[in-house]
């Protein structure tokens, strides 16, 4: 929610002594009183299908996936974010551009999970994950104003993992090679 002008999450602010300015979070549709509707918020992060992906899909229980403690630190930053969506509802991206069409802006939140999954050494759709937020209007609408920052109650930092996403679309860089003994069975990305 919208605490005296910033979005925070109410069972963690500290909040100084008298009267507070509470509102339900800014550019959502309300439902009632605090509570406002999620629904397009949800669509967008399963849109970036937050899942492992790979190529050959082990039967549940079979293969252990290993990550070096290197590989594993590049997540960091990532899987701890709460879809709280203090960021994007912070963001004047998300509010002009962030609307239902499939190709609208995704929004911090959705991009720093796609980031993070996009960066997992166990994953080996990172081709097709770079594929589907390459579109000026899902990614490059951010503007790096960095509100999503300075809002996320986790101490995330989705502009930085957008700013990466960027680069990796416009192949100024690339999927680093994983530490262990057996890597993904994927190379780098074909341009087609």
């Amino acid at each position: 929610m919208n605490i005296n002008g910033m979005n925070r999450l109410a069972c963690i602010t500290q909040t100084p002594p008298g009267p507070l300015i509470i509102y339900p979070l800014p550019h959502m549709y309300v439902i009632k009183d605090l509570v406002v509707d999620m629904t397009q918020f949800f669509r967008q992060y399963k849109e970036i299908q937050p899942w492992l992906q790979r190529n050959i899909e082990d039967e549940p229980g079979e293969a252990q996936l290993l990550q070096s403690i290197r590989d594993r630190e590049k997540i960091d930053g990532g899987y701890e974010c709460i879809l709280c969506a203090c960021c994007s509802t912070s963001c004047p991206s998300y509010w002009w551009h962030g609307g239902s069409d499939k190709d609208d802006f995704l929004g911090p939140a959705a991009l720093l999970q796609a980031y993070r999954w996009i960066i997992d050494s166990r994953d080996e759709k990172h081709c097709e994950r770079l594929k589907r937020i390459d579109n000026y209007f899902k990614l490059f609408r951010c503007h790096t104003i960095m509100n999503c920052t300075k809002a996320c109650p986790k101490g995330l930092n989705p502009g930085k993992a957008i700013a990466l996403l960027k680069r990796m679309v416009t192949e100024d860089m690339k999927k680093d090679v994983p530490d262990l003994e057996n890597p993904p069975r994927s190379g780098q990305c074909d341009k087609k």
